[in-house]
C-alpha cells in the first residue's frame, strides 16, 4: 500500500470548513471529530448555537439548571438525528483505578481525553450540579458515510487540525472558527477565493 492510500484518522481533531464552502448547514463551521475510521466519521458542530439554551432544554425534560450554564446555548450538532440531545465532555470515572471504565450508560471515549455521551444520566448529573464541568451540549451530529469524508477532503471543503479542547470550552463561540484557523497559523482572509482588493 502506498502512503498516499493510507488510511487516515481524524479522530479528536477539527474539520474547518474553507471560506469557499457555501453549504447552508456547514458553512463557516468548525466540527469536532468524536470518531473516524475506515467506516466514515462522526462529529459535532461547536460554533452553531441553536436558538435554544440550555436552561429551555433542561426545564424540557424536567431537571433543574446549574446556575453557570442557565445562559449557555445548545449547539447544532449536525443533521442527523436532531431530536436528540449530545453532550461532548470532558472524561469522568466512576473509578480512578478504572480509567476505562465510562460513568453514564451510553458514552463513547474518544481517545485524547474527551467523551460524548448521549443517555439522559449525564444531564441529570449536570442539573444537580456533578457530572462533568465542561460541557458542549447539541441537538443532532454530523456524519459521513465510507470514504465521504476523505472525498470532501480532496475537494478542498475542510482543511483539518489536531483539536485544542480549549477552543470547545473556553473560547466564546463567535470566536471558535478563527481560534481553530489560528490551530494552522491561519486567518480567514487568507483563504478567500477572490481576488484581493486593497
Amino acid at each position: 500500500m502506498s502512503a498516499d492510500s493510507a488510511p487516515i484518522n481524524l479522530t479528536n481533531h477539527f474539520l474547518i470548513a474553507m471560506p469557499g464552502l457555501q453549504d447552508e448547514l456547514f458553512g463557516q463551521s468548525v466540527v469536532y471529530l468524536c470518531e473516524h475510521s475506515q467506516r466514515g466519521a462522526l462529529g459535532l458542530v461547536i460554533n452553531k448555537p441553536c436558538d435554544i439554551s440550555l436552561k429551555s432544554l433542561f426545564d424540557k425534560v424536567e431537571l433543574p439548571t446549574r446556575p453557570d450554564l442557565t445562559q449557555a446555548p445548545v449547539f447544532f450538532g449536525g443533521p442527523v438525528q436532531t431530536e436528540r440531545g449530545f453532550v461532548l465532555h470532558e472524561a469522568t470515572f466512576a473509578d480512578a483505578d478504572k480509567p476505562s471504565d465510562p460513568v453514564y450508560s451510553s458514552t463513547m471515549s474518544i481517545p485524547g481525553g474527551l467523551e460524548m455521551t448521549t443517555s439522559k444520566d449525564v444531564l441529570e448529573a449536570i442539573s444537580t450540579g456533578g457530572g462533568p464541568r465542561k460541557v458542549l451540549i447539541s441537538l443532532g451530529y454530523s456524519a459521513w458515510g465510507e470514504g465521504q469524508l476523505e472525498s470532501e477532503l480532496g475537494e478542498n471543503s475542510w482543511l483539518t487540525v489536531a483539536a485544542d479542547i480549549r477552543v470547545i470550552f473556553d473560547t466564546p463561540v463567535a470566536q471558535r472558527y478563527a481560534q481553530a484557523l489560528q490551530l494552522l497559523g491561519l486567518e480567514a482572509w487568507m483563504l478567500s477565493g477572490e481576488a484581493g482588493h486593497a
